[in-house]
């Protein structure tokens, strides 16, 4: 089955009211990851349109002093801007001025091994506190007045068994480069809060071995899926708003079932190409391959309220690339997993890539919008894949409705690596990444930022001989072909492609929509770009000193509308670093 549904409740037919913007006073801000609860990153402000957009010019700039990896999404709220800086530092700006209020400096625990970097995604706001996941695994609530500290929790540990380069082959070169990542626990989610609760997940289980420092000509090393019992199972988990106190937690690998239905293809009768008797006969020595399942929760849920049913994504099962240990369909990792908001219970999920071996994890933010359909309005939920196609559910339900056409190239999916080396794209890059998309619900319009890198898959596997013993495993690694960025519109109705834009580098940031017509989005090079929603003509452009690698928002101070991106580059993709907070109005 592609869905499972675990609800009893037949909701399937209840049609519910689009979810309302938060607005505070007359002036439209910007309070939560998503905008909202949807996840739709769609401003209804219009004051800056396409007409007009060509005299945007700068507001103010602010320099953090922190120049690394910038991800992060600003909340605005009650005219204070809150945002994120790399290595968990916080911020909090006047949103009209650029002028600094307060400052928050996070203290990693020296011991602690990072595995992804030092980017933070964002923060969540609840009750006058802000909130911010760490590299090093804490949630960390601070006074939003004052950002003193308020309490500081540990999500997790970190005694986990790592990968290292003595589990390569000698004979590989790559076994003598640099260690850059490898699996571990930290949190790169902006959490996000529901009623008394604040919701946040982990990240780095089965992260894989990355080898080979970044550089300017290659979007990232090689990343290896090396054999062993590695990490822990991911999870995603609610905490007391007040207290700290967990609440609920949900494992994404379950110690039961983990192996699922062995299923040979995905919709549309693709092969995943499994060789499902091995699986099932090695399922009988790797009982306990669910302790180290993997599972990483990436991105920010989306939650509806009116079903009270929280949506999100996760990722690749562990080890990465390398199926040795884990046969069967690894649930619930890479996959759309609902789950009862208040107790965690799971509702539904749905596989998109059983059994992965390529890194699809679903890491893009999903979206809850109402999709019209055959002239009925259905409670919807969307999600673009790293596979590169637009996913689109009933969100009560989890049944399939439609999915789109790619929005990027497509050869050779779900090929096996070989000795010789399999060239195959999307691959562990990815389609769409982490940065969210934005919907245009009116118009059923999704907006998506993708990656085509072809990926060169190489199995290593060299068979016991004298006293060394056998080794096997699996690397991904960017080829020379050309790569880029695609910035498309999905008419969701004829799941075709609206319009695309080619980029001359792939596109790792996000997006914002407008009710002013207009898509922003940032690459890699430094442009900060507006364009057309509704032909994808380019309208503006400015040039910053370092890539605009994040998310942008808009919002609204004293009846004058604003455009906010922060811009500190992208290390893993060669993106000059920086430390840019900037943001724009009319002239």
């Amino acid at each position: 089955m592609d869905s499972i549904s675990l609800d009893s409740l037949s909701l399937d037919k209840i049609s519910l009211p689009k979810l309302p913007s938060f607005k505070f006073g007359s002036d439209e801000q910007w309070p939560s990851y998503g905008k909202n609860l949807t996840n739709q990153r769609f401003s209804t402000l219009t004051q800056i349109n396409q007409d007009n957009v060509k005299n945007l010019e700068l507001a103010w700039k602010f320099k953090s002093g922190v120049a690394a990896t910038f991800q992060a999404s600003p909340l605005v709220i009650n005219n204070v801007m809150f945002i994120s800086l790399p290595h968990n530092h916080v911020v909090a700006l006047d949103a009209k001025t650029g002028k600094e209020l307060w400052r928050y400096n996070h203290k990693k625990r020296d011991s602690w091994r990072m595995c992804c970097g030092p980017a933070n995604r964002g923060l969540a706001y609840s009750s006058n506190k802000i909130f911010i996941g760490t590299v090093d695994a804490r949630l960390v609530a601070l006074d939003a007045k004052t950002g003193k500290k308020v309490w500081d929790i540990d999500v997790a540990d970190n005694d986990n068994k790592f990968e290292s380069s003595n589990s390569l082959s000698q004979s590989d070169s790559k076994s003598q480069k640099d260690i850059y990542g490898q699996t571990g626990v930290g949190i790169a989610m902006a959490p996000v809060t529901y009623k008394d609760l604040v919701i946040v997940g982990i990240t780095g289980v089965g992260y894989g071995l990355h080898v080979d420092t970044p550089r300017p000509d290659a979007p990232m090393g090689a990343v290896i899926g090396v054999d062993g019992r590695f990490g822990r199972p991911g999870f995603l988990a609610a905490y007391n708003i007040q207290t700290g106190k967990r609440v609920w937690q949900f494992d994404t690998i379950p110690s039961e079932g983990w192996e699922g239905q062995f299923r040979e293809t995905i919709e549309g009768n693709i092969s995943l190409n499994r060789n499902i008797p091995y699986e099932k006969e090695s399922l009988k020595n790797n009982k306990e391959a669910w302790k180290y399942g993997g599972g990483s929760a990436w991105s920010t849920p989306a939650i509806d309220p009116e079903a009270n049913t929280l949506y999100f994504g996760t990722g690749n099962p562990s080890p990465q690339m390398n199926d040795i240990s884990r046969p069967g369909d690894n649930l619930y990792t890479v996959s759309l997993v609902a789950l009862d908001a208040t107790t965690g219970k799971l509702k539904w999920f749905y596989q998109q890539v059983p059994h992965d071996v390529w890194g699809y994890d679903v890491a893009s933010p999903p979206v809850l919008f109402e999709y019209k359909k055959d002239g009925k309005t259905i409670p919807a939920v969307g999600q673009a894949s790293k596979t590169g196609w637009y996913y689109i559910h009933n969100r009560i339900t989890g049944d399939l409705l439609a999915k789109s056409e790619p929005f990027v190239p497509q050869k050779n999916l779900f090929a096996k690596a070989t000795t010789e080396g399999t060239v195959l794209y999307p691959g562990i890059l990815g389609g769409a990444n982490w940065g969210p998309t934005s919907l245009d619900e009116k118009n059923q319009i999704a907006f998506v930022s993708a990656i085509h890198a072809p990926i060169k898959y190489t199995l290593v596997d060299e068979p016991a001989r004298d006293d060394l013993p056998a080794i096997r495993y699996a690397s991904s690694e960017p080829t020379q072909d050309e790569r880029w960025g695609l910035l498309s519109a999905i008419d969701l109705n004829t799941k075709k492609i609206k319009w695309q834009v080619k980029t001359p580098q792939p596109l790792t940031g996000g997006l914002l929509a407008t009710e002013g017509n207009l898509v922003f989005m940032g690459e890699g090079n430094g442009n900060f770009n507006a364009y057309d929603a509704k032909t994808g003509k380019l309208l503006w452009t400015n040039k910053v000193d370092a890539g605009v690698n994040a998310p942008p928002i808009s919002y609204e101070i004293d009846g004058t509308q604003y455009v906010a991106v922060a811009a500190g580059g992208n290390s893993i993709f060669g993106f000059k670093e920086g430390d840019n907070i900037l943001v724009y109005k009319l002239k």
